[in-house]
C-alpha cells in the first residue's frame, strides 16, 4: 500500500509532463506512418511529410503553455503536408484551456485547412466539406467536455474553501461572542455581590470602635454574602457548562417584585440609604424582567462603588401597552472615592442589554448633583395578565 502511495504520488507530479511525451509519441507515430504509407519509396514529398510532421509533433510539447500558437502551427502543417493529428490533439488542448472567439476562428481556421489540403491534393473535396466538420468538431467537442468538467471541479473545490472558511469565521465570531456573553454574566452576578462585601468591610475599617456586636453582624454579612456570591457563581458556571440556549436567557433569572426588592434590602444592609417603589406585575415577560433585573443590580453596584454614602430611590412601574420603566437616582455622594476599581464596561453592557430588548436607557447627572439611571423597555398589549401588584418599601435615609 506505501508503495502505492509514492508510485501515485509520483504519478500526480509528472503526470502532465507524460501526457505531453505520449501526445507527441502518438503524433510522431501516426507522421511516420503516414509518410512511409506510399510504397514507392521514400520521395520529396514523404520527407516534406515527415518533417512536418516532426514540427507540429514536437509542438505539442508546448501546448500547454501556448495552446493557440501550437495550434497555428499545426494547422499549417495540416494544410501544408496534410497532417491531421497533430492537429487534432492541439484543438482537444485548446478547447480544454479556452472555449471563447479564439477557439471558434481557429477550429473554423482548422476545417478550411483541412478542406484546401484535399481540393489541391489527392483527396476527394467534396467529401471533405461534409466530413470535416464531424472530424474536427469530435476534438474540439471532446476537449471542451474535459475543459467544463475541470472547471466545474475548481469551481466547486473553491467553494468548499469558501464554505470553510465562512464556517471558521462564523465558529471565531460564535467564541468571541460567548466570551463577551460569559464576560457580562459574571460581572453581572459578581461585581454587585463583591460591592456589597466591600461595603461591610469599609464600614468595618472607618469605624473600628464599634462594639463586638457591630463586627460580629458586619462579619455576619460579609461570610452570607461571600457564600451567596459563591453559589451565583457555581450557578453560572454550572449552566454555562450545558447552556443550549442562543441568546444566554438559561444565565439569568426571572425576577419579580421580591427579587428587587431583596436587592434593596442586601443594600440596606450594607449601610446604603435605599428607598423602592415597584410596580412588576408577576406576568412581566421573562426577557423584559432580567433586564430590569440587571438595571436594578448593576445601578445599585455603582451606588456602592461611587457612591456609598448616598441616598438612593429605587422606582420600577410597568403595564402592558406602556411598557416598564427603571428609574435608580442617588443624590451626591459625601464621601469621595471608590471601594472598587471600575472597569467601564458596566453601563456599557447595560446598553447593550436594554438596546437588544427594544428599550432605550440614559445615565446621566443631576440638577442635585446626583446621578440617575432611567431605562425604559417595551411591553406589547397582546396578552392578559394581573394587574400590578404595588409594592412600596421605604427605607431609611
Amino acid at each position: 500500500m506505501r508503495r502505492l502511495r509514492r508510485w501515485y504520488a509520483w504519478w500526480v507530479r509528472h503526470a502532465a509532463r507524460l501526457r505531453d511525451v505520449l501526445y507527441a509519441g502518438f503524433s510522431l507515430l501516426t507522421v511516420v506512418l503516414q509518410a512511409a504509407s506510399d510504397g514507392a519509396g521514400w520521395g520529396i514529398k514523404d520527407w516534406f511529410v515527415l518533417g512536418a510532421g516532426v514540427v507540429a509533433s514536437v509542438a505539442l510539447f508546448w501546448r500547454r503553455r501556448f495552446p493557440a500558437t501550437v495550434t497555428m502551427i499545426t494547422i499549417a502543417a495540416m494544410l501544408t503536408a496534410g497532417i491531421f493529428v497533430p492537429m487534432g490533439l492541439a484543438l482537444l488542448t485548446l478547447a480544454i484551456r479556452r472555449r471563447d472567439l479564439v477557439l471558434h476562428t481557429l477550429g473554423f481556421s482548422a476545417y478550411v485547412a483541412y478542406v484546401l489540403n484535399s481540393w489541391y491534393g489527392d483527396g476527394d473535396f467534396w467529401v471533405s466539406v461534409f466530413t470535416a466538420p464531424f472530424l474536427i468538431g469530435t476534438w474540439i467537442a471532446v476537449g471542451a467536455y474535459i475543459g467544463a468538467r475541470r472547471d466545474l471541479m475548481v469551481s466547486l473545490r473553491d467553494r468548499a474553501e469558501r464554505a470553510e472558511a465562512e464556517r471558521e469565521l462564523r465558529g471565531e465570531q460564535a467564541r468571541l461572542g460567548e466570551r463577551a456573553r460569559i464576560a457580562q454574566e459574571m460581572h453581572d452576578v459578581l461585581a454587585h455581590k463583591v460591592s456589597l462585601i466591600a461595603l461591610h468591610a469599609g464600614g468595618l475599617e472607618v469605624n473600628p470602635a464599634v462594639g463586638p456586636e457591630k463586627v460580629e453582624g458586619s462579619a455576619r454579612l460579609i461570610r452570607e454574602t461571600a457564600r451567596q456570591a459563591m453559589e451565583d457563581l457555581r450557578e453560572v458556571l454550572g449552566v454555562l457548562r450545558s447552556d443550549v440556549s442562543v441568546d444566554g436567557a438559561d444565565l439569568a433569572p426571572v425576577p419579580r417584585a421580591a427579587d428587587l426588592e431583596r436587592l434593596v434590602e442586601d443594600s440596606r444592609e450594607a449601610g446604603v440609604s435605599v428607598t423602592g417603589e415597584f410596580a412588576l406585575p408577576d406576568d412581566v415577560p421573562a426577557s423584559v424582567g432580567r433586564t430590569v433585573y440587571r438595571v436594578v443590580q448593576e445601578s445599585l453596584t455603582n451606588v456602592h462603588k461611587h457612591a456609598r454614602g448616598a441616598s438612593t430611590d429605587v422606582v420600577v412601574q410597568g403595564a402592558r401597552g406602556a411598557g416598564v420603566t427603571v428609574r435608580v437616582t442617588n443624590v451626591r455622594p459625601v464621601a469621595a472615592g471608590s471601594l472598587l476599581p471600575g472597569s467601564g464596561a458596566g453601563l456599557v453592557g447595560l446598553r447593550e442589554r436594554v438596546e437588544l430588548a427594544g428599550g432605550k436607557l440614559t445615565t446621566g447627572t443631576t440638577t442635585e448633583g446626583g446621578w440617575r439611571v432611567e431605562a425604559w423597555l417595551p411591553w406589547s398589549d397582546g396578552r392578559e395578565g394581573a394587574e400590578p401588584a404595588v409594592i412600596v418599601d421605604e427605607g431609611e435615609r
